[in-house]
C-alpha cells in the first residue's frame, strides 16, 4: 500500500511539473522542530527537534528574471514531540516517509543571488513506532496511536546561489490529525492532536 501512495504522489508531481521547463535533480536536507498540543489533563507540550532528507526536483519556465513552475522531494523524516505528566516525561517519536509538492517562484535579484518563495501540500506516511504511552506511571494509562498517513500545507522562502544551491525556511502547517490520544481502559478517544513543525533546509541541485 505504502508503495502504491508513493507511486500515486510521484505521478502527481511529474503531472503539476510544466511542459517545457528547465528541470533539476537535487537532494535536500535539514533539521525540523516539531511541536503537537495535546489537550489532557496537566500535561505538558514541549517542541523538539528532528531531521529529514531525500532527493528532490524542481521544474521552472523562466520569464525574465522571474522562473515559475513547481518542485516536489521524497524525504525520510523523523520528528520528536516531548509530553509531561506529573513529572513524567515521554517523547512521542515520527518516522515517516514525506511528498512535498509546491509550486514556487524564483526572482533572479543578480546573476549568482535570487530568492524563492513557494508553497503546496506535503503528503507523509509512517514508517516508524505506531503508539507511544504518556503517562505509563499513572493510574489511567493512555497512549498516543500515530496514524498511518498525515497530510499537511508548506509555505516556503529562501535563497538560491550559483544556480545551485538553496538555503530555505519552511513553515509545515498539519490539515488532518498527526493521531489521536487514546484511553486503553475505557478505548475513549481523548485529544485528536495536529503537528505543526518549522523547518530549515539546505539543497543542492546538479
Amino acid at each position: 500500500m505504502k508503495k502504491f501512495l508513493t507511486s500515486m504522489v510521484l505521478l502527481a508531481a511529474i503531472a503539476v511539473m510544466p511542459v517545457g521547463a528547465q528541470v533539476k535533480f537535487g537532494v535536500k536536507g535539514g533539521l525540523n522542530n516539531s511541536n503537537m498540543k495535546i489537550n489532557y489533563e496537566n500535561l505538558k507540550n514541549k517542541g523538539s527537534y528532528g531531521w529529514f532528507a531525500g532527493p528532490t526536483i524542481k521544474a521552472l519556465i523562466p520569464i525574465g528574471n522571474l522562473g515559475i513552475g513547481a518542485d516536489a522531494a521524497v524525504f525520510y523524516d523523523m520528528r520528536r514531540a516531548k509530553t509531561e505528566i506529573d513529572g513524567v516525561e515521554s517523547t512521542i517519536k515520527q518516522q515517516s516517509i514525506v511528498l512535498p509538492i509546491n509550486v514556487r517562484a524564483n526572482f533572479d535579484i543578480v546573476k549568482v543571488f535570487g530568492i524563492y518563495v513557494a508553497t503546496g501540500p506535503q503528503f507523509g506516511f509512517n514508517v516508524g513506532k505506531k503508539e507511544v504511552d504518556l503517562d505509563s506511571f499513572s493510574s489511567i494509562k493512555n497512549h498516543f496511536q500515530i496514524r498511518k498517513s498525515q497530510f499537511s500545507w508548506n509555505i516556503g522562502a529562501g535563497i538560491i546561489i550559483a544556480n545551485h544551491f538553496e538555503l530555505g525556511a519552511t513553515y509545515n502547517l498539519g490539515i488532518g490529525r498527526t493521531g489521536e490520544v487514546k484511553d486503553m481502559t475505557t478505548d475513549e478517544i481523548r485529544d485528536t492532536p495536529k503537528q505543526k513543525s518549522w523547518t530549515v533546509s539546505a539543497a543542492y541541485y546538479f
